[in-house]
């Protein structure tokens, strides 16, 4: 009788996982584009309307916009509503991360200043469609660590359930589809020096190929351009959609040894290329690769102070001087908004090993862009706070991470990555193909 109960158990408990990975009922589904936006957002402000609603985002080039000059800002007019320091910042305690209060705390130069509030992420028809269309089809497979059911969606689960679900349409929401661009990144001293470290990537998802390879999810290629120490250094990366069917490809070029090596352990928390070790592998871009490592909470919305429509850090005419500072980058460059953003917290699972023992997400609700992460040691210290400065690029219609500060607060340095003030345009739409993600195309581009 007792081995019946057992089974009975283990039965109605198997019946309630599939169903909790099963995709999103027709009836949720029918809400995408009424009560919410296509990509599962509430459509609705705020009561005390410091949120507005969201009425299609910035889908067009504003006045003034030219490719070469970097991305006009349409808010270039207006000041801060308030700006919090260390002796006011009790009083917004309520829409700051651990993270923010921190900096706060410690550097006495740190401040945020807030302005109104603009939900100007947007994007294509056709992503709209792919997601309202398969979001009845999208399902987690291997305990969260991958997903099945999708071929063109950018947003699995526009109404998640769980924390996991928010990571992975974090992971695939639309960027463009294709992007070719050149970035800078600075591992900063403590006393405010700097060597720009440049390099050249190039990104594919397979929702924006034409004839991607199966069980695809994006390509990643990066060249090192500078310094001459580092130049011709590269990497390349393909990272699956079902990653229980594969793991992360990955290979290195050296240009003094000229040769292509496999690279297994360019993941999780090796140190992130040319970053001087303060960021990890799975640190860009607010979060990448397998979430395997991780048990995933669910924490829920809330409406938060996070970095948005910073356009005027991405100005051509600001050099690379006029934001990094000893401690911190020039937080007059930084413009806050009030957003509502998913709560994530990542929890390493008892038999698995990440330098990060926990990790707080604060994901965009408008983008899925991961807009702030708190990371914490084995001690349950707060240790590294990271900030994701996101623009939308509105002749791309889409929204993408401008720029990523990674704050270390035991090293007492800071990391600057992924700007490009002083660099070359970034493309969108570029054709690229799934032979341009290779090993030999890899050597071909470091030379």
């Amino acid at each position: 009788m007792k081995m019946m109960k057992q089974s009975l158990l283990a039965a109605a408990l198997a019946c309630i996982a599939g169903s909790a990975m099963a995709g999103l009922p027709q009836a949720e589904v029918d809400r995408l584009g009424k009560d919410l936006t296509p990509v599962g957002a509430e459509k609705d402000g705020n009561k005390a309307g410091t949120i507005p609603a969201w009425t299609g985002g910035l889908t067009k080039p504003v006045a003034g916009f030219d490719a070469k000059n970097g991305y006009a800002d349409p808010f270039a007019d207006e000041k801060p509503l308030y700006t919090i320091t260390a002796a006011n910042m009790t009083q917004y305690k309520d829409v700051l991360t651990p993270g923010q209060t921190e900096m706060l705390k410690r550097y006495p130069t740190y401040k945020m200043n807030v302005y109104p509030t603009h939900r100007t992420a947007g994007y294509p028809q056709p992503v709209y469609d792919a997601i309202k269309a398969e979001a009845p089809k999208a399902e987690l497979t291997g305990g969260g660590n991958g997903v099945t059911g999708t071929s063109r969606t950018t947003v699995p689960f526009p109404i998640p359930k769980t924390g996991v679900e928010v990571i992975w349409n974090h992971l695939m929401r639309y960027r463009g589809g294709t992007i070719e661009r050149n970035t800078a990144e600075f591992p900063v001293q403590t006393n405010g020096a700097f060597t720009p470290v440049t390099r050249t990537e190039k990104v594919a998802f397979a929702q924006g190929m034409a004839n991607p390879e199966p069980n695809r999810l994006v390509y990643y290629m990066a060249t090192l351009t500078g310094p001459s120490s580092v130049a011709g250094d590269a990497l390349l990366v393909v990272d699956p959609m079902d990653q229980v069917k594969e793991s992360r490809l990955a290979w290195t070029f050296n240009p003094g040894q000229r040769r292509v090596l496999r690279a297994p352990n360019i993941a999780y928390d090796s140190p992130g290329q040319g970053s001087d070790g303060l960021r990890t592998t799975d640190d860009y871009d607010g979060f990448n690769g397998a979430p395997d490592r991780y048990d995933w909470k669910l924490v829920g919305k809330k409406e938060m102070l996070i970095s948005y429509n910073n356009y005027r850090i991405t100005n051509k005419a600001t050099k690379y001087a006029d934001i990094v500072r000893a401690g911190h980058i020039n937080q007059d460059m930084v413009r806050y908004e009030l957003h509502r953003v998913w709560v994530v917290e990542a929890t390493l699972k008892k038999d698995k090993r990440h330098i990060y023992a926990k990790r707080v997400f604060y994901v965009d609700e408008d983008s899925w862009q991961v807009a702030h992460t708190d990371a914490y040691d084995g001690r349950g210290e707060l240790w590294r706070v990271h900030e994701i400065g996101g623009i939308q690029y509105y002749d791309a219609q889409t929204h993408y991470f401008a720029n990523e500060v990674f704050y270390d607060l035991q090293a007492r340095r800071y990391l600057l990555s992924g700007i490009s003030n002083q660099e070359r345009p970034i493309k969108f739409g570029v054709k690229l193909e799934p032979s341009n993600f290779t090993p030999d195309t890899l050597r071909r581009s470091s030379n």
